[in-house]
């Protein structure tokens, strides 16, 4: 029996309008409570799976920086440049099914689902041949931007090691997108649970007692990759068959078109991911290199893990906003994004009050070098300040995937990211000599730019012209003719 739509604005076959304007404090209550319960029955499993499968990575650091110190430097190398920079890559290529998916299921066009997914697979597994050769001459080109190479050829080995790690993205951000568009978001967390066990288990087995060292590490990480893919196509096969009937020669159908909408989606993200990578090919030209990067690589692995909190939300919000468009339900879909906001916030600058507190502790969790610790807890207040920005900006990234505002928010990253914050992180910290200080204070110049242009759009966008926008969108994607009926006087 197919699923009722979470957020489809019908209950028990009667349609639900849409919120009456909120004009006195119960009322805004009343909408917050209900907006909550929404968004975290949603976020919530998504936050854990997406904790689970950043967790694969935290601990393969974990395991790694306990061999030594240069080991950590590599594969956070590895990891955090070229890893994330086809992670980016390949997450924002899915992330146009996150537009689609959810505007069509929202839509009532549910079959549409499997055949949106399969066009994605197609495409990311192109994808993967494209970025294969930055895996194989990995090791040179991170020499070329100028990284020391003895980190530089360790990063290198230990990235051609983990290619098939590459591919089973190709399959699972296609298939986590076709879930969490129908909110079927909990089998996702149980599947990345079991997938982090195993993980350490692995870690434990190839490291710790056949002593395989970093080969050891990269093929528990293939592994648990594969497994997390696999768990969720299993799923769609077996228990999806509402969105899911078997494939399909229409996949390949407007494939060019489809190409173009993740190609946008890529940029966008791709921006926003590789900016952070961006500190860690600076921090490798600074002077004591391996102390550098190795302290950064810390604290952005509790920020990742604090991001990958806020990824989940991306994906609820993004799911909340596609939903209430395609159904038509302007109000909704605004305050969803007003409570979501709020929530965030609070949740940032706890997250940057537990740090402060902690400063001179949680790095021993990374590794066991006096040197090391002292350096993260002098940076502790740059990474409590990007806890802060980071838990709106990913929130307000998840609205524009909802709403198809990809390449609006690609022009405004790319200006505020690459055109402010990294020019001014070289100045800051080369020609100020400020170092890693100086470096991340300008990254966090160009992400606080970004979050309050982003805010003000939210705050001037007309919802009811977004739900004809999407009316036309599932015209043109859906093959056939979805009537939005017209809306006014919603903003």
């Amino acid at each position: 029996m197919a699923e009722v739509p979470l957020l489809n604005g019908v209950r028990d076959g009667a349609e639900v309008a849409d919120y009456a304007a909120v004009k006195s404090v119960k009322e805004a209550a009343r909408v917050f409570w209900v907006e909550s319960v929404k968004l975290w029955k949603i976020a919530a499993p998504i936050v854990l799976n997406i904790l689970c499968q950043f967790g694969t990575s935290t601990l393969t650091t974990i395991f790694v920086g306990h061999i030594g110190d240069l080991e950590l430097s590599a594969v956070t190398i590895a990891t955090s440049v070229i890893g994330c920079f086809s992670f980016g890559f390949m997450l924002g290529m899915g992330s146009a099914l996150e537009t689609l998916c959810g505007q069509a299921f929202g839509a009532g066009q549910v079959y549409m689902l499997g055949i949106y997914m399969q066009r994605s697979w197609i495409i990311l597994l192109a994808s993967c041949v494209v970025i294969l050769p930055i895996y194989i001459f990995s090791g040179p080109l991170l020499r070329l931007t100028g990284q020391d190479p003895g980190i530089a050829d360790l990063a290198g080995k230990f990235t051609i090691l983990i290619i098939p790690q590459l591919f089973s993205l190709a399959i699972n951000f296609p298939t986590q997108k076709f879930l969490q568009a129908q909110s079927k978001v909990n089998v996702m967390a149980w599947i990345g649970l079991v997938a982090l066990i195993d993980h350490a288990m692995l870690l434990w087995l190839f490291i710790s007692v056949l002593g395989w060292g970093m080969t050891g590490a990269a093929a528990a990480y293939n592994i648990t990759s594969w497994v997390i893919a696999l768990g969720q196509v299993v799923y769609v096969f077996g228990w999806c068959r509402d969105a899911w009937s078997g494939f399909s020669s229409a996949a390949f159908k407007e494939i060019w078109a489809f190409v173009r909408l993740s190609i946008a989606s890529a940029v966008m993200l791709c921006l926003e991911i590789w900016y952070m990578m961006g500190i860690n090919l600076l921090a490798g030209h600074l002077e004591d290199a391996v102390i550098a990067v190795g302290s950064l690589s810390i604290c952005t692995n509790v920020n990742g893990l604090q991001g990958m909190i806020f990824i989940g939300i991306n994906a609820a919000i993004s799911v909340r906003v596609s939903n209430e468009l395609g159904w038509g339900r302007p109000r909704a879909a605004k305050y969803s994004i007003y409570v979501t906001v709020f929530q965030s916030l609070l949740i940032g600058l706890l997250s940057m009050v537990i740090i402060l507190v902690t400063k001179n502790h949680f790095a021993i969790i990374f590794t066991n070098s006096i040197e090391l610790q002292r350096a993260v807890a002098k940076l502790a207040w740059l990474l409590g300040i990007t806890m802060v920005l980071n838990s709106v900006q990913p929130v307000i990234s998840g609205v524009a995937v909802g709403g198809g505002w990809q390449a609006l928010v690609a022009y405004i990253n790319l200006g505020c990211y690459y055109m402010l914050g990294l020019p001014l992180g070289c100045i800051l910290g080369y020609v100020a000599h400020l170092g890693i200080t100086g470096i991340w204070g300008g990254f966090i110049a160009g992400t606080a730019l970004q979050t309050f242009i982003l805010l003000f759009i939210l705050y001037k966008t007309n919802w009811s012209k977004e739900v004809e926008k999407t009316g036309d969108r599932m015209r043109k994607w859906g093959g056939q003719d979805v009537s939005t009926d017209k809306v006014e006087g919603y903003i």
